[in-house]
């Protein structure tokens, strides 16, 4: 838990700082925090089904993040961004969708 309590803390200081994003990172952000917001869904799901791990969380971090935005910044030398970006924005947000469902159903069913 230490970890989601530190992306929690790191949001809560970025929109208070509101810091200067370089205009390079600027078409990926986006990309990024979709994937983190994937890994930390996944993170809970696991923490709900007991099988929880703080090295698998940051890897899957760090990889989901990475993974995203190389795939972005090759479509976009490429010059297929936009596709690129929405194919990844569509298997994310159809993980991201799953972790809930299961989180959902954890809770329900008590």
């Amino acid at each position: 838990m230490p970890a989601v309590i530190g992306i929690i803390v790191g949001v809560v200081i970025g929109i208070f700082l509101k810091p200067d994003i370089p205009i390079q990172l600027q078409p990926y952000l986006p990309i990024m925090v979709v994937a983190a917001l994937d890994a930390l869904l996944g993170s809970a799901r696991a923490y709900f089904e007991r099988s929880f791990s703080d090295r698998v969380f940051v890897i899957s971090f760090l990889s989901n993040v990475i993974t995203a935005t190389l795939l972005v910044f090759l479509g976009n030398q490429l010059g297929v961004g936009s596709q690129l970006t929405t194919a990844v924005i569509v298997v994310l947000g159809i993980r991201i969708f799953s972790n809930v469902s299961a989180i959902r159903r954890f809770i329900f069913r008590g």
